[in-house]
């Protein structure tokens, strides 16, 4: 096992995880539980702040422990992951795949997210620089007030877009480089695959409007919640969400944009 994966482990860890591992032993499993139940803590958090009020966090939690539980068996300290790195992406998956299978997007609100995607990739590639929200509502015949308002109730969708993009649900992986700092590909295509992904996604966030950057940086990198990056840059929570929406879906386009250059040389 690598030491980068094991080296908080106490005596009793270790115990608890060889039972686990061995025979699925009950009280092992619910020691595992309580020393991790935070990793759901932490997800649930995050992604509940861009949730309708019908979508309980009781019930996150329910589809988060089964993402940890899915860590458990499938861990594999060799590859050179903190256990608590792996079980957030496995959590995130769990709750964004039900979210999916729940279906609490009205057609209308991922409807609104597809033209709004479409409206920067089209400007974007057209004038080789970010569209201000004055041009995209022209593009969309609409005001800039709408536009806005329209950004605030896409806020969920246009995560669950750009997570389409960026994770790799075989592998378990997110693109960005606090997940794959130890991370190793099992073969030179993967290994090609995750540098693109990675190489493209940073030209897109480098392009992004500072305000832009700002929020995908301290939302992803620093891992603040919106609510705390709304008080570090002084404006406010719903403002933060709109320019998370707008980042997001321009990192969508711009990845889309890229992939489709690609298969279509």
């Amino acid at each position: 096992m690598s030491p980068l994966s094991t080296k908080k482990w106490t005596k009793q860890d270790w115990e608890n995880w060889r039972k686990w591992k061995d025979g699925r032993d009950p009280e092992a499993g619910q020691c595992l539980v309580l020393k991790y139940m935070s990793v759901v803590d932490y997800v649930v958090g995050r992604i509940s702040l861009t949730l309708p009020d019908s979508i309980t966090k009781d019930e996150l939690k329910s589809w988060g422990l089964d993402g940890l539980l899915d860590a458990f068996d499938k861990f594999e300290p060799e590859r050179g992951l903190q256990f608590e790195t792996y079980a957030r992406l496995r959590v995130k998956g769990a709750i964004i795949d039900e979210l999916r299978r729940s279906d609490i997007l009205p057609r209308s609100v991922r409807e609104k997210a597809r033209k709004i995607e479409e409206a920067y990739l089209q400007l974007e590639q057209e004038k080789q620089r970010s569209v201000t929200d004055q041009e995209v509502s022209q593009y969309l015949g609409i005001s800039v007030h709408e536009l806005r308002q329209t950004l605030a109730d896409v806020s969920l969708s246009a995560m669950l877009s750009i997570d389409e993009v960026v994770y790799d649900e075989e592998t378990q992986q997110m693109v960005r480089s606090t997940v794959l700092e130890n991370s190793q590909a099992d073969n030179p295509e993967q290994y090609v695959d995750e540098q693109w992904k990675k190489e493209t996604l940073a030209h897109a966030i480098d392009r992004l409007p500072e305000k832009e950057k700002w929020v995908v940086s301290l939302a992803y990198f620093e891992e603040l919640t919106l609510t705390e990056i709304a008080q570090l840059l002084n404006l406010s929570t719903s403002r933060i969400s709109q320019l998370h929406s707008k980042a997001l879906l321009r990192l969508k386009a711009a990845l889309s944009k890229e992939q489709e250059l690609i298969c279509n040389p």
